[in-house]
């Protein structure tokens, strides 16, 4: 039985974290996320699996980065005077960049959303909010109603449980050292929400919020009709 190749000039192409993660988009488009595998992602590179985790720790590993490169696919939208325009278009260019992925939705589901390339997209939003004139907390919210409404699903921007070993391992953001590289998401996270400081957010809270919007909406829209 002969096992199918790359072209040796593939091969000789230097594998790269990068090249590994859009192979395994690729992969995903095409059979399923279900169908991703070290094994099946190999020969996709031309490499044998064991290759792959020089550049990847594991299948969870993997996922993570897969979730990180789906995010930075979408297009950042700069604050405007026109806030609500802004902030729909930002809306709508990361359900364009969904819905190229079929699978992109369970993904984040099931993984969460952390990462450099999550903050990188939650400050963007931010900026557009804080152009527009928003409080801390009423971003905040906005965040929440917008995360349900272009995800499917509430993703807080934290972990809400406190490792052990928090004290010795403080969180940047929290602790204020990124502050030059995420100013609206630091002073988000370091601001009073609901009954405490922003963390384990309060999901009953949330989603009432968003009902409201959505009430309130089609009110105007009844009276204006």
């Amino acid at each position: 039985m002969t096992i199918a190749t790359r072209p040796s000039n593939e091969r000789r192409t230097p594998l790269t974290r990068e090249r590994v993660l859009q192979a395994a988009m690729d992969l995903a488009d095409r059979d399923g996320l279900g169908a991703l595998s070290m094994r099946r992602l190999g020969p996709e590179l031309g490499v044998e699996p064991m290759a792959l985790y020089r550049h990847v720790r594991d299948k969870d590993d993997l996922l993570d980065g897969l979730v990180a490169v789906l995010i930075r696919q979408i297009e950042t939208v700069h604050p405007a005077a026109d806030w609500k325009a802004a902030l729909r278009e930002q809306a709508m260019t990361a359900r364009r960049a969904l819905l190229r992925h079929p699978w992109a939705r369970r993904l984040c589901e099931e993984r969460g959303t952390g990462g450099q390339a999550t903050l990188d997209y939650i400050e963007s939003v931010l900026a557009i909010l804080h152009e527009g004139g928003f409080t801390v907390d009423l971003a905040h919210h906005a965040l929440h109603v917008l995360g349900a409404r272009i995800f499917g699903f509430n993703q807080d921007i934290f972990e809400d449980s406190t490792p052990p070993d928090a004290a010795a391992t403080p969180d940047p953001i929290r602790a204020g050292l990124l502050i030059d590289r995420y100013p609206r998401v630091t002073e988000l996270a370091t601001s009073v929400s609901h009954d405490g400081v922003l963390g384990a957010c309060d999901d009953d809270v949330e989603f009432a919020f968003g009902l409201d919007l959505v009430l309130d909406g089609l009110e105007r829209r009844l009276a204006s009709s």
